[in-house]
């Protein structure tokens, strides 16, 4: 026994002490981000035209989240927002904006992103899906914005069609044959669903940052053959789409609980293969949506009821456009099928990030970890106000404190009108606006909207 202790003693600090501990102090991390997907279109939050028994399965072995928030009320600053840290009067991004003849308007190359954060760490970091950040070979390529594995869409435009005529692999064009000449033989979420596997068995003994952004349900409103017919017919009359900027669909109602159920099978996936690696306690899962439902391809919301009790839909900054489903798991460490009603948004998830992986952060950023809730320990930092700014539809904005919430539409025509008040707290659904009777709460929060733009 003593030879044994001295042996010990001389060998490297490192090899005694903090042996397997990456994974314990530094979690797996899994983002899964739907596409589109309303607050409503999860059974677990209230959807009953069809199931989604594995995110389902999800909420119950951690946290499901009432009042989350995504960074924009569309795909590219709502993105960029959750990369950064920055609610989007201050994110680079704020629309939109397409680049021909592939790609979107690119984030400036000093940007710092969770890819980055996590790469400090000691992370091995992979986005898989859909990027829409750049374009191919712009200084936001995903590989030079902290990212060590890429594959999927680089231009979200393209991510509209489910079997296109190429992927990105990593900095590569990746053509998929299968799909030339009208044939549609590879669905690219099963292509790149198959890669985000492998990245996890593939880095299983290290700790690694799965991005996992999936195309589903955004338009084009399409689903593989096998899980068409477990819908068709279901839902009648049927929504049927011609085809223009989408592909037409015949089977709106079907095509969409379709899409949802492949990403409710793809999670499941994801959960069994971590399982089936003995590497779940070492991950934190958390599956969100990026803003609210659409409108496009065949895609009925009112039909669906996709945003739930709230108001609004894609490109709205009422709740319906930007309150989103989060759900987070960590075995051992976030409390089994428990709820919460903090509010919380996507430029939170950096900080949250840091805070994990022990990581001090040199820079500003507009978040708050949330780790208190997550974790279930006491000081959670609420935020002062919550802020988005949406330049598109005439220009929008809105700010959220406490539970007073201040919403303006048309402001590029209208740009010192005030704006539309709503108590959350008894009218979640924003019906009573009540702006008149509060004149003080609007020009208080009429004053941060400006503070949120100008800092």
């Amino acid at each position: 026994m003593k030879n044994l202790l001295i042996s010990l003693l001389v060998l490297p600090l490192s090899t005694v002490c903090f042996a397997e501990q990456p994974n314990r102090q530094k979690p797996n991390v899994i983002f899964i981000l739907a596409d589109d997907l309303g607050y409503g279109d999860l059974s677990c939050y209230g959807q009953t035209h069809f199931q989604t028994p594995h995110i389902d399965a999800l909420a119950k072995r951690g946290m499901r989240f009432t009042q989350h928030y995504s960074g924009s009320a569309v795909c590219a600053p709502s993105r960029c927002s959750l990369m950064t840290g920055l609610h989007t009067g201050h994110t680079p991004v704020k629309g939109n904006a397409e680049h021909a003849p592939e790609g979107q308007m690119p984030m400036p190359a000093d940007t710092f992103t969770i890819g980055h954060l996590l790469q400090s760490a000691g992370y091995q970091t992979g986005a898989f899906g859909k990027w829409g950040l750049g374009y191919p070979g712009s200084e936001s390529d995903p590989l030079k914005m902290g990212f060590d594995r890429f594959y999927g869409y680089n231009c979200q435009r393209i991510a509209h069609c489910y079997y296109p005529a190429f992927l990105w692999n990593d900095d590569q064009r990746e053509l998929l044959w299968g799909n030339v000449a009208s044939h549609k033989r590879d669905y690219a979420p099963d292509l790149i669903h198959r890669e985000a596997i492998d990245f996890i068995r593939e880095n299983k003994d290290q700790p690694f940052f799965c991005y996992y952004a999936a195309i589903q349900p955004h338009a084009d409103m399409v689903a593989p053959e096998e899980y068409m017919k477990r819908f068709r017919g279901k839902y009648l009359p049927e929504v049927s789409y011609p085809e223009d900027y989408y592909a037409a669909q015949p089977e709106g109602h079907a095509a969409f609980a379709a899409m949802v159920t492949v990403l409710d099978d793809y999670v499941g996936e994801i959960v069994a293969e971590l399982d089936e690696l003995e590497i779940a306690e070492d991950t934190l899962i958390i599956f969100s949506s990026d803003n609210g439902p659409h409108q496009e391809g065949g895609h009925d919301p009112e039909y669906f009821d996709s945003n739930g009790v709230v108001k609004g839909v894609k490109r709205d900054l009422y709740e319906g456009g930007v309150r989103v489903p989060m759900i987070a798991v960590w075995p051992g460490k976030i409390a089994a099928g428990t709820e919460s009603d903090h509010v919380c948004a996507f430029w939170d998830f950096l900080p949250t990030m840091a805070d994990l992986a022990s990581v001090s952060l040199d820079r500003d950023t507009d978040g708050v970890s949330m780790n208190p809730t997550l974790l279930g320990r006491p000081n959670q930092h609420e935020h002062e106000y919550l802020y988005w700014d949406f330049p598109a539809q005439g220009g929008r904005e809105a700010l959220r404190k406490g539970n007073w919430k201040a919403v303006r539409y048309n402001i590029n025509r209208k740009p010192d009108a005030p704006p539309e008040l709503y108590d959350l707290s008894t009218d979640v659904g924003e019906t009573n606006n009540v702006a008149d009777t509060h004149p003080e709460i609007v020009e208080e929060l009429g004053s941060l909207m400006s503070q949120a733009r100008s800092k």
